[in-house]
């Protein structure tokens, strides 16, 4: 959504056996409904719920007018509009016949970002708000680098290596751009590459690569630690955020 200014994304997630659905963070709704419309209309899909990472307005900001088309519970954290419910840290839901949820309360860029882990069968995909970018992260708006390095390095880095990663927006050219300062491993040089030759990055990489190529996840790594001047984790962290937040 907002292509060229926000570069937001909005998720459609169905499963296929119940053609149940959920839409995240539909933020926008004169480019999300027409789409739901369709597919709703057509039978391809049951849309159960609207579910938003956290209440900033070009996230949650389109609950409203979303709910005067379709009359949906809201998941989301607490201080999202309309939100019906919030779920615990840990707690999980399903979608349909097949898709488990796992909500994951990451505090920091919000007090309220949630981010979702969807597993169906072997497949895993995390969808991360503006906690996690491809190769960044959110800025600390709502809290602190101790908040982030526990949400980035702890949470879902915690998560399996082959989970897939689903950001919030189009960031990767500008993050790639500030890690490749910060580091010149084979992964940096890897995903700037593909960042140059690709528009859209979401899906393309997992949590395993981000444990590789985002200055953000390696906080003890002594290459990111020389480039800051810090060797605490969190302080390597609260760096590189003045850093890239000055870039």
């Amino acid at each position: 959504m907002w292509e060229g200014s926000g570069n937001n994304y909005a998720y459609l997630v169905v499963d296929e056996k119940s053609k149940d659905a959920v839409i995240i963070d539909p933020a926008n709704p004169s480019e999300v409904l027409p789409v739901l419309k369709k597919q709703v209309d057509s039978g391809d899909i049951k849309l159960t719920n609207i579910i938003n990472t956290h209440h900033h307005h070009d996230h949650a900001g389109g609950n409203s007018e979303m709910l005067k088309h379709y009359k949906l519970p809201i998941i989301g954290g607490r201080d999202c509009s309309k939100v019906t419910k919030t779920p615990k840290h840990g707690e999980t839901f399903t979608i349909g016949d097949s898709i488990k949820v796992k909500a994951l309360h990451t505090p920091c860029h919000t007090q309220d970002s949630i981010c979702y882990l969807f597993e169906d069968g072997n497949d895993k995909a995390v969808f991360t708000g503006d906690t996690l970018f491809i190769g960044g992260c959110g800025r600390f708006f709502e809290g602190t680098a101790e908040e982030m390095h526990k949400a980035l390095n702890e949470t879902l880095a915690a998560l399996p290596d082959d989970t897939k990663v689903y950001p919030g927006h189009e960031y990767t050219k500008g993050n790639v751009k500030f890690g490749i300062k910060i580091m010149q491993t084979e992964p940096i040089k890897k995903l700037e590459a593909f960042a140059n030759s690709n528009k859209e990055t979401q899906g393309k990489f997992t949590i395993g690569d981000e444990k590789l190529h985002n200055v953000f996840m390696r906080v003890d790594d002594p290459e990111v630690q020389k480039a800051v001047g810090k060797s605490k984790p969190v302080d390597v962290m609260a760096a590189l955020r003045e850093m890239k937040n000055a870039s």
